[in-house]
């Protein structure tokens, strides 16, 4: 947290520059250095906003009187490897032999990589799976990268690049799979999920996943065998798996991982896959990587988890007038960050949720879309039922809930509650807490919310 009181000499001189307050995406040619509201001087906190947009700092001004507290994970600012960190890293193959001595002899090669939705820096890996697949032998022609989207919309190719790096996207072919068409019976796990995999994927000799590691509520934790399922897989086998487990199955939920239902039905799809090597990848703010783990689907993935659970855990913050929840890096699928609200503000506060990223909530989703229409209801029914008190309402907070974001429109509106206020500058969501929050309050802001999760004790 930082104190700015700049005068208007400094600013000019350059001595005052600073992340812009929460527009720097607009379109203006000149931005506003703090909020105007705000008489004199103004604590701060820069967050990370954009993820794959290019990462951008935006400054939130408060005012000076409110206590500000800033809960950060443990990993927030781990360093980042360099890239003879990684191949010493990546070299301790964990569960299984080295990704060279397995890919000697092999003559072609599938890589998976997760999409733009997560955070995993699949560019920091892909430069070092290349130089050993070469290595032993198999051609630059013969390695194809697969995004493994799963269910959700089309990766392209400037997605790609972000994900992959410019130069491996360019020298490489790379596809996006598609849960369609293109599919390969496998048969069943033994939770009777059957399975349909990438034909692409399993003609290759050598099959090998990237993926990052953040908490999943259903799946415990995510990377691993998710990169199968429902990466690679078909939309049969999607909703199989989802409907089996989502929400109704004790074992699953936040940081159950190793008597985890959902994910042990995944980890048996990836083993019919039968994925040769995988990687594991934790990040920090910046979305560079800070641990790698490579080997085994499921070796591998469960000592990074160990790792991720401490990396990402964060102290609660209770009873706090407001709570700034930003949900970077995963905006996408921002009721990760707005679960921060619930746990942290009291009782007639306010939470703010940051979704700074043009992208916003995806409903691009076939899993998800299913449920419109599926039984018969059509858009405006679906709109009834969110907007119709919850069971549940009555155990939660009586908060209320501005959301910030510059890029919102009407049907990105119509997912939040009836009543959530919207604010596309920084300077209308502080006007919205002066007028909820006179005098004093105390402030709980979790910077990358997305990606957070309590400090819990993993279930193995």
């Amino acid at each position: 947290m930082q104190d700015f009181n700049f005068s208007r000499r400094e600013l000019l001189s350059g001595a005052g520059m600073v992340p812009l307050i929460g527009t720097a995406t607009a379109a203006e040619a000149y931005q506003p250095t703090r909020v105007a509201a705000l008489k004199g001087s103004a604590k701060s906190v820069v967050i990370p906003t954009h993820e794959w947009q290019g990462n951008k700092d935006e400054r939130l001004d408060f005012p000076n009187n409110w206590e500000i507290n800033v809960q950060e994970p443990v990993g927030y600012n781990a360093p980042a490897l360099t890239p003879q960190q990684i191949s010493q890293a990546l070299s301790r193959s964990i569960g299984t032999r080295p990704l060279r001595e397995i890919a000697a002899g092999r003559k072609t090669a599938v890589v998976t990589f997760d999409d733009i939705t997560r955070g995993t820096p699949a560019w920091a890996v892909a430069p070092w799976v290349v130089s050993e697949l070469k290595a032993a032998g198999i051609a630059e022609d013969r390695i194809l990268f697969l995004c493994a989207v799963g269910s959700h919309r089309m990766n392209f190719r400037e997605d790609i690049k972000k994900k992959l790096g410019a130069d491996i996207a360019t020298r490489y072919a790379h596809q996006v799979h598609n849960c369609y068409i293109n599919l390969k019976n496998l048969g069943t796990t033994s939770f009777k999920t059957p399975v349909a995999i990438n034909q692409t994927f399993m003609e290759a000799d050598l099959k090998v996943c990237i993926s990052g590691l953040k908490v999943h509520d259903n799946a415990g934790y995510g990377g691993g065998a998710k990169s199968i399922l429902p990466g690679v897989a078909s939309l049969a086998t999607i909703t199989y798996n989802h409907d089996l487990f989502f929400n109704r199955n004790p074992t699953t939920g936040p940081l159950k991982v190793f008597k985890n239902e959902l994910h042990l039905d995944m980890l048996e799809a990836a083993r019919l896959a039968k994925v040769d090597f995988t990687i594991q990848v934790i990040y920090n703010k910046k979305l560079q990587p800070s641990h790698v783990f490579g080997g085994d689907i499921g070796e591998a993935h469960h000592a990074a988890v160990r790792v991720a659970a401490k990396h990402w855990g964060t102290p609660d913050f209770k009873d706090a007038d407001i709570v700034v929840a930003n949900a970077y890096p995963l905006d996408t699928q921002a009721s990760h960050g707005q679960a921060w609200i619930q746990r942290s503000v009291k009782e007639g506060g306010t939470g703010v949720l940051i979704v700074q990223h043009p992208l916003l909530l995806d409903y691009i989703h076939g899993w998800i879309n299913q449920g419109q229409g599926r039984d018969g209801t059509g858009y405006f029914t679906m709109l009834d039922r969110r907007n119709a008190p919850r069971p549940s309402a009555a155990k939660r907070p009586n908060s209320g809930l501005v959301v910030y974001s510059q890029y919102m429109d009407k049907t990105l509106k119509n997912a939040y509650p009836v009543g959530t206020l919207f604010a596309t500058k920084w300077e209308e969501a502080i006007k919205i807490l002066q007028e909820r929050h006179k005098g004093d309050a105390r402030v709980a802001v979790y910077p990358c919310g997305g990606n957070q999760h309590e400090q819990i004790e993993l279930d193995g």
